[in-house]
C-alpha cells in the first residue's frame, strides 16, 4: 500500500511540483491544510518559498505550526523544504526584520554572506557518513537550489541524552551553510528534490522508505 502524505497548503510553495514528484516517488498525496488529515498522513511534506516572515504568517493562519509540532510531538514524520526547512528554526532575519519561526532547533536563518545571490542551480552536498536521507547517492550528486538565506551557525548543543541531528553542509563561493538535516522524524533540505531529477527521486523515495 502507498504511504500517504499530507502537502500542506499554507499559501506558500511550488505546491504541484512536489505534489508530482512524491507521487512518481510511490505516494498518495493529499494537498491540504485540514488537521484531521495533516495529523492522520504518514508524512507530512511543508514546502515553502519567498520570504520567511511571510511563511511564518502563513502558516500560523492555517495553525500549520501547531501541526508540524503534534505531528513531532508524536514522533510522526515531517519533511521540510526550502522555507520549509528555514521556518523549523528559532529566527529568520530579512532586511532587518526579525521573524520567529517554529523553533524546532535552534539557530538564525540570515542573508548568505556571498557576492553573487540568490545561489540558483545546482550544487553538491557534504552528508555525515551513514545518512538515510542520501542513501544510494554519490557525493557527486548535485541538487538545485534557489536562496538567498540560509542557516550559517548550527547552534545545536549536545546534551548527551539525546542523539544529535545528522547536518548537511554545502557551499557558495565561500559562504558554507546548512543544506539538509536529518532529527529524528524530522527532515528538512535547504534545495528542492523535486526540482532535483533523479536525485531529488531518490532522496524523497530515502523518505517515504521512513513513513
Amino acid at each position: 500500500m502507498a504511504k500517504t502524505v499530507a502537502l500542506l497548503d499554507y499559501g506558500s510553495g511550488n505546491i504541484r511540483s512536489a505534489q508530482r514528484a512524491l507521487e512518481r516517488a510511490g505516494a498518495d498525496v493529499t494537498v491540504t491544510r485540514d488537521p484531521g488529515i495533516v495529523l492522520a498522513a504518514d508524512g507530512l511534506l511543508v514546502p515553502g518559498v519567498g520570504a520567511f516572515g511571510a511563511c511564518m504568517e502563513g502558516l500560523k493562519a492555517v495553525h500549520g505550526d501547531r501541526m508540524i509540532g503534534e505531528r513531532l510531538a508524536g514522533s510522526r514524520p515531517v519533511m521540510g523544504i526550502c522555507v520549509g526547512m528555514q521556518i523549523l528554526f528559532e529566527h529568520g532575519v530579512e532586511h532587518g526584520v526579525d521573524a520567529a519561526g517554529c523553533g524546532e532547533w535552534p539557530g538564525t536563518v540570515e542573508k548568505l554572506r556571498a557576492h553573487v545571490l540568490p545561489h540558483m542551480g545546482w550544487n553538491t552536498v557534504e552528508p555525515p557518513a551513514g545518512s538515510q536521507m542520501f542513501a544510494g547517492l554519490s557525493p557527486e550528486e548535485r541538487f538545485y537550489f534557489v536562496h538567498s538565506y540560509g542557516v550559517m551557525n548550527w547552534e545545536f548543543v549536545d546534551d548527551g541524552l539525546t542523539t544529535p541531528p545528522a547536518v548537511t553542509w554545502a557551499t557558495h563561493e565561500d559562504c558554507r551553510f546548512v543544506a539538509a538535516v536529518e532529527n529524528g522524524p524530522l527532515w528538512a533540505t535547504q534545495f528542492h528534490p523535486e526540482k532535483s531529477g533523479d536525485a531529488g527521486a531518490q532522496l524523497l523515495r530515502n523518505w517515504l522508505d521512513t513513513l
